[in-house]
């Protein structure tokens, strides 16, 4: 059946979708013909700046004038702002901080660093402390040989893109000079910022919640969370077993955290453990491993979190935000309990503008990225982890038990390894084959297709009913864009 092409909310160029109430068929796509993003932007992507740390842009001279750029824009005309500074574990992260509080400082801006702290700890402490701004450098799931610069407003949110825009325009402009004598900003470290987020943390449960007699695995990545986790959750009563606690610079993400969950899941059948918590590099984003050893993605949190905030009248609109990579058999279960799913780009930032939009209180990415408007703007891994644990809790039940509830479609991703970000609206022969093979498909589908944010990649998505058809036709595309292109499969 052919179907007018329509707009979904925050898609790139394309987007053909059908929904009748009782089938859910979306073909969607977001090539960008140049390695600059849908607004323009000359260095900032999906979720900062980010490359190979010593290569630019990720190089001291860069970070100094990024640092210049922020201190002049932030000031503006205030006396001494604060602009707080934090990273993670990454050897390379000692020069990019040095480059940034000496280019912030010349400008007249206050820069107060908190050392090693996971993401979202930088966004509650620049709202909570009244900073004009954040910074956090940290390449999150990617090797340490990789860095990356990303920015929060003073509502501790990411960056508007107009803002990164005006940054990107005094990156470019002739250096200006900055003021002299008194005015010269000065650096502080902050003793007590561990603490301060901890306690937020911990404030996001119920007053007196505890969590005696529940055993965690939680696997630190050796990134930003290595000291904060195992402690935040030990203070709430649990019985802790850290991993990937021992960062050295170099073992950041390596064979552990998030996107390598088998550690922690290994551990968990072994020790018996309830629950096992994986965390990124920078800690915003979380992946689980219920008792049973089985992992627990974004999209099975979203589900038991929804259902839990429904029952308690507290899911705002009867609705949740997710992406074009979240399952649509997580679609359909959610909309058989009365919940609608509205689906952004792929990006905590996007699910975030949705859940503005919407009204919606929770969102999340299949990655991991969980946010829970009522306590942060971004996700929070540990938090992710406690609201989790705070509801198997109050139901007495086992994470299994809880995600139990909804059938997960067949769903594969491909990355194909690029050349050149090639533009492909409008190609005939690329139109007729998605053509077939949505037809192939039948209903109840995803066919996704979209260049990476931050990496030289396109990343195939075919979600069905079948498992047969969605690798059959996942393949079949991959197949065709390499010959095409030249381009090498992951």
């Amino acid at each position: 059946m052919k179907v007018p092409w329509t707009r979904v909310p925050n898609q790139g160029n394309l987007a053909r979708a059908l929904g009748d109430g009782q089938c859910f068929s979306y073909l969607l796509f977001n090539f960008n013909q140049t390695v600059k993003t849908d607004n323009n932007k000359k260095y900032f992507g999906t979720d900062g700046i980010r490359g190979v740390a010593n290569r630019h842009p990720m190089v001291p001279e860069f970070a100094l004038r990024l640092g210049k750029a922020a201190g002049a824009h932030f000031r503006r005309g205030k006396e001494h702002p604060r602009i707080i500074i934090g990273k993670d574990t990454r050897l390379s992260g000692y020069m990019i901080e040095s480059a940034l509080m000496s280019g912030i400082c010349s400008m007249g801006a206050d820069v107060y660093m908190v050392g090693p702290l996971p993401t979202p700890a930088i966004a509650f402490l620049t709202h909570s402390m009244r900073a004009e701004a954040g910074i956090v450098i940290s390449a999150s799931h990617n090797p340490f040989t990789d860095n990356g610069i990303k920015f929060f407003g003073t509502d501790g949110r990411k960056l508007p893109d107009e803002v990164e825009a005006i940054l990107e325009e005094l990156l470019d402009t002739p250096t200006q000079e900055g003021p002299t004598g008194e005015a010269i900003g000065r650096a502080y470290r902050v003793e007590d910022a561990e603490g301060r987020y901890m306690a937020f943390a911990k404030s996001t449960v119920s007053h007196g919640f505890r969590m005696e007699g529940l055993h965690v695995v939680v696997d630190c990545a050796n990134g930003a969370a290595y000291e904060v986790a195992p402690a935040i959750l030990g203070e709430l009563g649990a019985r802790v077993s850290a991993m990937a606690c021992d960062p050295d610079g170099l073992n950041i993400n390596r064979g552990c955290g998030s996107t390598e969950p088998e550690g922690v899941r290994r551990s968990v059948l072994e020790s018996g453990a309830d629950i096992g918590l994986a965390l990124d590099g920078d800690a915003d984003r979380a992946i689980l491993v219920d008792e049973k050893g089985r992992i627990v993605d974004g999209d099975d949190i979203l589900f038991l979190c929804a259902a839990r905030l429904k029952e308690k009248g507290r899911l705002v609109n009867d609705t949740v935000v997710g992406t074009i990579m979240t399952n649509v058999g997580l679609e359909s279960a959610l909309r058989d309990m009365g919940v609608n799913l509205v689906r952004a780009q792929v990006g905590d930032r996007y699910v975030l503008e949705e859940m503005l939009a919407s009204g919606a209180v929770l969102g999340a990415e299949p990655s991991g990225h969980v946010i829970f408007l009522e306590h942060s703007p971004t996700g929070d891994g540990i938090v992710t982890a406690l609201q989790v644990i705070q509801v198997m809790m109050e139901m007495g039940s086992s994470l299994s038990e809880l995600v139990d509830g909804w059938e997960r479609y067949p769903q594969v991703m491909r990355n194909l390894r690029i050349l050149e970000r090639v533009p492909l609206d409008g190609e005939k022969w690329l139109l007729d084959m998605l053509d077939e093979a949505r037809e192939e498909l039948g209903r109840d589908h995803i066919l996704s297709m979209r260049y990476s944010g931050t990496e030289p990649l396109l990343r195939v998505t075919v979600s069905s009913r079948s498992e047969e058809t969605t690798i059959r036709v996942c393949e079949s595309l991959c197949d065709s864009l390499v010959d095409r292109f030249g381009w090498e499969r992951e």
